[in-house]
């Protein structure tokens, strides 16, 4: 649950700081504070499964290894390098948006398989995808679009799959006998009811 804690403050994040102009004022206002409440959520599933988290038997794997600490670190060196590198071409401002949006997206595509979880390839195609889409815009006259399109769209990518993750989890934990439901089995017949 703590990479979709992760991922849902870091889609908020992507839709408070790019919902602006050309958007009017109560489209950027509403994006704003379904982004807070999405997060808001998220943080919510994550208190209540992390009271309930008990260890489980055996070893856990660990996620934080050599793997994801090498993707980490590609990550920033091409978010900060890429960032500079489109300032010396002189690039409008927004193609920075398209930039982080391609790099976290590639940076989930690469963790999939050091985490053996393919699930987060989809929300990295579909960023990268924004990015691509975003630094082709900015090449354009609908520039001001990028943060909406590589932004805005990608923190609402982030976010879904967060809370949609979230609430599986949520939901997986509480159906399980013994978790959450007191299951009732009458003694004569055995069966649950």
């Amino acid at each position: 649950m703590t990479g979709l804690l992760v991922g849902a403050i870091f889609g908020a994040v992507f839709i408070v700081v790019n919902a602006q102009s050309p958007l009017n004022t109560v489209t950027v206002n509403f994006l704003r504070v379904a982004a807070c409440l999405g997060a808001a959520s998220v943080i919510a599933m994550w208190f209540a499964t992390a009271r309930k988290e008990r260890p489980t038997a055996g070893p856990r794997p660990n996620m934080f290894g050599r793997g994801y600490l090498i993707i980490v670190a590609a990550e920033a060196i091409l978010l900060f390098g890429g960032i500079r590198v489109l300032a010396a071409w002189e690039r409008p401002e927004q193609t920075n948006v398209a930039w982080v949006a391609f790099v976290v997206g590639v940076h989930f595509i690469a963790l999939a398989p050091v985490w053996k979880d393919w699930s987060i390839a989809v929300p990295g195609v579909v960023l990268t995808l924004l990015g691509v889409a975003g630094l082709v815009l900015a090449s354009t006259a609908a520039v001001a679009w990028v943060p909406f399109v590589s932004g805005v769209l990608s923190g609402i990518v982030l976010l879904t799959g967060t809370a949609t993750f979230g609430w599986r989890t949520v939901t997986a934990r509480t159906a399980q006998p013994g978790r959450g439901r007191r299951s009732m089995v009458p003694v004569e017949t055995g069966e649950r009811l």
